[in-house]
């Protein structure tokens, strides 16, 4: 994005994200442009194909800037530095969002401080793994 964009910056600073985005603003930045809550909202079809579960409700959504010119930029984690299917999530993230009216351009950066666990996943997000086995 420009400099002279403006953004709804979810960061805490210094490039450094706590965790999973738990509080998205539900305004937009600008009319016609979607909020945080909206961007989220799209991002719950896409899923781990690995994980029965969407990116949002794992956890792995730790940002999300929106400028007023409709420009996206999404922070997020995977479960693993070595995940084989990376390109498939940022691919099915960017569709998501751009889907959304307002949207020009979307870029998903991945970081990997801090680290994913389960303790970043949502109550739905745990519920839906117990449904399949697993033990969170």
């Amino acid at each position: 994005m420009s400099d002279t964009d403006t953004n709804v910056d979810t960061s805490t600073g210094a490039g450094e994200y706590s965790g999973a985005l738990v509080n998205p603003t539900t305004v937009a930045v600008a009319p016609g442009l979607p909020s945080q809550a909206q961007v989220l909202e799209a991002l719950k079809v896409v899923k781990d194909p690995e994980i029965p579960v969407n990116v949002v409700d794992l956890g792995l959504i730790y940002g999300v800037d929106i400028s007023t010119a409709g420009n996206v930029e999404i922070t997020m984690t995977l479960t693993s530095v070595g995940c084989p299917v990376q390109d498939l999530i940022r691919s099915d993230a960017e569709m998501a969002v751009m889907r959304l009216d307002g949207i020009n351009q979307v870029e998903v950066e991945f970081v990997w401080s801090p680290p994913w666990a389960p303790d970043k996943m949502s109550e739905d997000g745990k519920r839906q793994m117990r449904m399949f086995g697993f033990n969170v």
